[in-house]
């Protein structure tokens, strides 16, 4: 399927409640093609409500979503995303490659182990692609997890906190892998550190209370924030999400 719009996401006034409770606040940002953009809040500020909604997990109380100009949430947006959700969701006991053809073969592809086979390769876990995946470590489970949302080749893949947990050495390998793999997919990531974001993000969208305050580049944040140009993203974050009008 081909997409109907230069723009990967459009969110339009998302609103989602939880009883009295709003969690997403008119939530509204559009995302282009062959970027990565990175969501931005700290604990409970709405990046994973807001990732559910453009997933078509849950439904919006208010507002609007689209992938590639499909509705969020219809057959024909649900076919363009892939997932890797917070929770590493791998079986334990397959092996690496059959995780790869399991998910392959749930979105219906007859050529599902040839499709595991490329990942991974791409992943870089040949001589991994036979161990069980609850012997891998964090960072190859992290890096499985990811394979298992690309699997089906989508045009939009949103990895909410994908080096959650890992160390340095892991974290740093994840992100020469998203370098390459935002190439030829547009990708959403949510995460709490800021030298992450700062080092892969196209443009960035920080939230609080369920709103986001300010939406672009970072030199585009740093001037709506008051920031010194240079300044570190760590810093243009808090002046965003401690206090300010939404932008």
């Amino acid at each position: 399927m081909s997409e109907k719009s230069e723009i990967a996401i459009r969110a339009d006034g998302l609103v989602k409640r939880f009883g009295a409770f709003t969690a997403v606040d008119g939530v509204s940002f559009d995302v282009e093609r062959g970027t990565l953009f990175s969501l931005l809040g700290v604990n409970g500020a709405g990046k994973t409500t807001t990732i559910r909604l453009l997933t078509g997990l849950l439904r919006p109380d208010g507002g609007h979503a689209e992938i590639c100009g499909y509705p969020a949430g219809s057959t024909d947006a649900a076919r363009l995303i892939g997932l890797s959700p917070q929770e590493t969701s791998t079986a334990g006991n397959l092996t690496v490659r059959e995780n790869l053809i399991m998910t392959a073969k749930i979105y219906g592809f007859h050529d599902a182990a040839a499709r595991a086979d490329n990942i991974i390769g791409r992943l870089g876990m040949g001589e991994f692609a036979g161990r069980k995946s609850k012997h891998l470590s964090g960072g190859l489970r992290r890096r499985l997890s990811i394979g298992m949302g690309i699997v089906t080749e989508p045009k939009v893949l949103f990895l909410d906190e994908p080096t959650l947990g890992l160390d340095v050495i892991a974290r740093r390998e994840l992100w020469t892998f998203l370098e390459e793999l935002k190439k030829s997919v547009t990708v959403v990531l949510t995460t709490h550190y800021m030298e992450e974001a700062e080092a892969l993000s196209d443009k960035i969208a920080v939230m609080a209370n369920g709103a986001v305050k300010a939406s672009g580049t970072l030199a585009e944040l740093r001037t709506v924030s008051g920031s010194a140009a240079g300044e570190r993203l760590e810093n243009v974050f808090l002046r965003l999400a401690e206090g300010g009008e939404r932008r």
